[in-house]
């Protein structure tokens, strides 16, 4: 049992058993289990979010975004930014009709708005077909970092194991709250992991920041300028992908959901104020992952180049607590994810396709046999066909992104009718598809997503326009 194991294995078992405490005090009924009581204050909605935003795609795929790709990389601190202003106008408004009509999840929003449980229905379908592959994404991360952090004594099998299992176990016990609890220790981990690797790894093999770049200007300059090292990644992919990430960041059901359990629209707006402060991180994972071009080059898999240069740079304990941050920086999300989709069958499949009259204490009951049944889809997905859900991420995002129009239409403009967000869904979706999965993405230039969203609000805006509104938003 090496110091790297033991620390890994320590943080993954004291998050769990936070995550358990979470609800020992709260009664566990639907409304505490969905959206924490609608109570949380500015600190907890904060680490909530930001536990749900930044995965193990801080760890993996910023570091290994700029060391495999260079200047595109820069999309992710711009689109951050952008989802964050968007939702201190946004989201409060969602708070507001969730307050009033006691609404849980995203899909419940559409069905109040646009009083349709046929669009509610098609949105929980689109969230759970966006969440499980996301779901599976955190897994394989969290079983690569725990396996090149214990060098091989834990393997990526047994990591995603253990630790799911205790992430299901406090989801069962206390919902959205064991999630906001454990937040609290991810982040801690999370911020101390970054600024150390961040500031230590160019400064340990170049003498400071500014030198590393100096290197990296002389070696591969085209490294740091647009298209970078991926030529179909210029700045009208930067650009129409910034516009759709930013735009879809919110429109994940799990995030979606989270506005719901805020105590106010004024903490939401408050939230919004101060969740860009978590971009800084990602600028010293980028250092990272530019310190590796340098010091580590050819590697197969750039998503490994965080953790490779720490293992050359740091010792062995330290690794540790590196793949314990990154452990845990994938159970919170995982937990996240999970409670939605659980949530999703349960009450807007379950309740609103099979069972309108069932109560809040059956979908309760329903959603926590959902949470055993997805953990297992995302097991089995995550360990024995580790791939098979590739072309369901790639359009993951494009597809939680063509609900934007719906939103934001739905919460402005009195014209928009139900008609036409169907429509312009159901083609933005088919759009997105199409260009996605023929390989056309990117497509003239743009992201096939982008192209798709605008395809989807032009739909809706010209429907609603050339039909009369039919039952369209109830304000």
């Amino acid at each position: 049992m090496t110091p790297a194991l033991l620390i890994i294995l320590g943080v993954i078992v004291l998050s769990a058993a936070v995550g358990l405490a979470a609800g020992r005090r709260v009664p566990m009924n639907l409304e505490n289990w969905t959206v924490g009581g609608r109570k949380f204050g500015v600190l907890a909605i904060w680490l909530l979010m930001a536990g749900e935003v930044y995965t193990t795609f801080t760890f993996l795929g910023a570091s290994g975004w700029a060391y495999s790709k260079g200047a595109p990389t820069y999309y992710i601190l711009i689109y951050g930014t952008l989802a964050y202003t968007l939702s201190f106008f946004i989201l409060p408004g969602i708070w507001k009709i969730g307050k009033r009509e006691n609404l849980h999840t995203q899909p419940d929003f559409f069905a109040h708005l646009f009083q349709s449980r046929r669009l509610g229905i098609l949105v929980a379908v689109i969230g759970i077909v966006s969440l499980l592959p996301y779901l599976q994404l955190q897994l394989a991360g969290l079983g690569m970092i725990v396996e090149v952090a214990s060098e091989g004594a834990v393997s990526s099998t047994a990591a995603i194991l253990l630790a799911f299992l205790l992430t299901s176990a406090f989801v069962l016990a206390s919902g959205l709250q064991g999630s906001a609890w454990v937040s609290v220790i991810k982040d801690v981990l999370m911020l101390a992991a970054v600024a150390i690797v961040g500031f230590g790894v160019p400064r340990v093999h170049f003498g400071s920041i500014g030198r590393m770049f100096q290197a990296l200007i002389e070696k591969a300059p085209d490294h740091l300028i647009f298209p970078g090292s991926a030529p179909s990644m210029g700045v009208p992919w930067v650009m129409s992908t910034v516009l759709l990430t930013g735009m879809g960041f919110y429109m994940w059901p799990q995030l979606f959901g989270s506005a719901f359990s805020a105590k106010s629209d004024r903490i939401i707006r408050r939230n919004a104020i101060i969740m860009p402060l978590y971009q800084i991180p990602i600028v010293l994972v980028f250092f990272v992952g530019f310190t590796a071009f340098l010091i580590l080059p050819g590697l197969s898999n750039g998503d490994l180049s965080l953790l490779s240069l720490v293992a050359k740079t740091y010792p062995s304990w330290f690794v540790g607590f590196v793949g314990a941050a990154g452990a845990v920086t994938a159970m919170v999300p995982a937990s996240v994810l999970v409670l939605t989709a659980a949530a999703l069958l349960a009450k807007n499949i379950y309740r609103a396709w099979f069972r309108p009259r069932a109560s809040d204490a059956e979908v309760m009951r329903v959603s926590r046999w959902m949470v055993l049944v997805v953990s297992a889809v995302a097991l089995v997905f995550a360990l024995l066909l580790p791939n098979a859900l590739v072309n369901l991420l790639l359009i993951g995002y494009d597809g939680v992104a063509q609900l934007f129009p719906g939103v934001v239409l739905g919460l402005f403009w009195k014209r928009v009718s139900r008609t036409g967000v169907e429509a312009g869904l159901l083609t933005g979706l088919a759009t997105a598809a199409f260009l996605v999965f023929g390989k056309h993405d990117p497509f003239c230039g743009l992201n096939a997503g982008f192209v798709a969203l605008a395809v989807n609000a032009a739909v809706t805006v010209a429907v609603s326009l050339a039909k009369r509104p039919d039952c369209g938003p109830a304000h």
